[in-house]
């Protein structure tokens, strides 16, 4: 474990970087999902359109998604240390000009600015806590930085409903300063570097296929469902530029350059990283396919508060939570394996999905989702840890930002991916079920003759038809995200431990 020992923290200092370090973590992830509320807010303040408005969105996830893979060619040219708080400084910097943008082009552009300082906090972050404590505390470090991954989601839309609602748009922006502050001044203080070796090569041409590629790919995923996928003809221009350049990227990394701006020979030489990059991708889909369905569906057809919705994810969260810990037992103290722990913690997902796809009814109150959710928290809280731990256990030394900085993009690629499949499914399934509910209703049906009767106005019925269609929509997507889950819960299989001989499960978590 070379260049890890020397970095240890013990005592009062340590707890001060993971409070630092967890701030850091979850300001990122609660930017990115805090924005989604106050969307409409912003639009009617700016006079923009939909299309517009969703810039403020799009623009910050593709700037994060170009920085995530940059983040050890970034920390090899600056430092560690340096290029963490100078990317924390940023970010608290970017977000407070968001907050005083008068403009959506100066909104957008700020928040373009705002993704490139965060995008790489979140794998940083995952890196520090790891060399701070001790190799047999791993599992501890992973459950610490999982909780701000985590937490940021779950707070995240509630937290933005009620700053927009009681305050204004500008405080979901404003409420990043003090944390932000606060961290930069712990890390700037107490983080020391690992090591550097030499000072990298700027690999231009990598970078620049890398940054088309994946803001390309990250503009068909955001964009593709609202002008109809393949139909457009620029959305069929951007995705073969997004294959073409991610192709010609990956061809040039490992075979043309010597030193590649992002060593993606880690994914062909460790099979644990590749998969559990997978996996990782599979954990957000499944995680921000959950954050993104529930909401929507309490608040557009069952008329619950931004407030009432949030408390639901948080209930959530909290199963998380608790689970996160047990599940740091079940490693440490029951020896229990990390695959093992990760099959059953996607089952249990899957299963609390379809769960809910089953109770979905337009009477559903808070109570029905009550169980569901909880259930996936417990569900969820088994899989962070153990993903982490089988990921980090199986590098070494420079390998380790690599890995951190992959998985964290695969995530962040994995929330979009959710994304874009679910928002298609909804629109796709619920046009077909208003077309089958439609054709169902005539003349010879006694509820319809009632209706009638009661001179119910045809536009109360055809809403009724819509509310209908809209649920069962929702309750395809929760099958589908249940099912995709399940479906690839097997590559857990084929994670292994690490080939110095401690097998994960070894590693004792204090």
């Amino acid at each position: 474990m070379h260049g890890h020992e020397e970095l240890v923290e013990y005592g009062t200092r340590r707890w001060l970087i993971v409070v630092g370090v967890m701030m850091a973590t979850l300001l990122q992830v609660l930017d990115a999902t805090i924005v989604n509320v106050a969307l409409p807010t912003i639009q009617g303040n700016m006079g923009a359109n939909f299309d517009e408005a969703a810039w403020v969105v799009t623009g910050y996830i593709i700037a994060a998604v170009i920085v995530i893979p940059l983040t050890p060619w970034l920390q090899q040219l600056m430092g560690r240390r340096n290029y963490y708080v100078a990317a924390i400084v940023g970010f608290t910097i970017t977000s407070g000009l968001c907050g005083t943008a008068t403009s959506l082009q100066q909104l957008v552009f700020y928040r373009v600015l705002q993704g490139l300082c965060g995008g790489g906090l979140i794998a940083t972050g995952q890196a520090i806590m790891r060399d701070t404590f001790p190799p047999k505390q791993l599992g501890l470090s992973q459950a610490l930085t999982s909780l701000g991954a985590v937490v940021g989601p779950s707070i995240g839309p509630t937290l933005g409903g009620v700053l927009t609602d009681q305050l204004s748009w500008n405080w979901i922006f404003f409420v990043n300063i003090v944390p932000g502050v606060i961290s930069a001044l712990l890390c700037a203080s107490l983080l020391r570097d690992p090591a550097r070796r030499g000072r990298p090569s700027v690999d231009g041409i990598g970078l620049g296929l890398m940054a088309m590629g994946l803001g390309c790919l990250q503009y068909v995923l955001d964009e593709g469902e609202r002008y109809d996928w393949f139909s457009d003809r620029n959305i069929v221009a951007t995705s073969f530029v997004a294959v073409a350049s991610l192709a010609t990227f990956v061809y040039w990394e490992l075979r043309v350059v010597k030193n590649p701006i992002v060593d993606l020979r880690i994914l062909v030489k460790n099979r644990t990283v590749r998969f559990g990059c997978l996996l990782g991708m599979l954990l957000a889909f499944s995680l921000f396919g959950g954050v993104i369905l529930a909401p929507q569906f309490q608040q557009n057809l069952l008329n619950f508060t931004a407030t009432l919705s949030g408390l639901s994810i948080l209930s959530r969260a909290l199963g998380i939570m608790v689970m996160t810990f047990v599940t740091l037992f079940m490693l440490n103290r029951l020896k229990l394996k990390p695959q093992l722990l990760l099959g059953i913690g996607f089952i249990i997902v899957a299963v609390a999905n379809i769960m809910t796809a089953q109770v979905l009814t337009t009477n559903s109150d808070f109570k029905t989702f009550l169980f569901p959710l909880v259930l996936g928290g417990i569900g969820f809280g088994m899989l962070f840890v153990p993903l982490a731990v089988s990921v980090l256990t199986s590098v070494q030394g420079a390998d380790t930002q690599k890995a951190t900085s992959l998985l964290s993009l695969c995530q962040q690629l994995g929330g979009s991916i959710s994304t874009a499949i679910l928002v298609t499914l909804l629109d796709r399934r619920g046009a077909f079920h208003q077309d089958r509910l439609a054709a169902s209703i005539n003349l010879t049906r006694p509820a319809v003759q009632r209706a009638l009767a009661e001179h119910a106005p045809l536009a109360q019925i055809a809403a009724l038809v819509q509310q209908q269609a809209a649920t069962m929509a929702f309750g395809d997507a929760f099958y589908v995200l249940g099912a995709i889950t399940l479906i690839f819960t097997p590559l857990v299989l084929l994670l292994r431990p690490a080939k110095t001989g401690a097998a994960p499960h070894a590693i004792a978590i204090e």
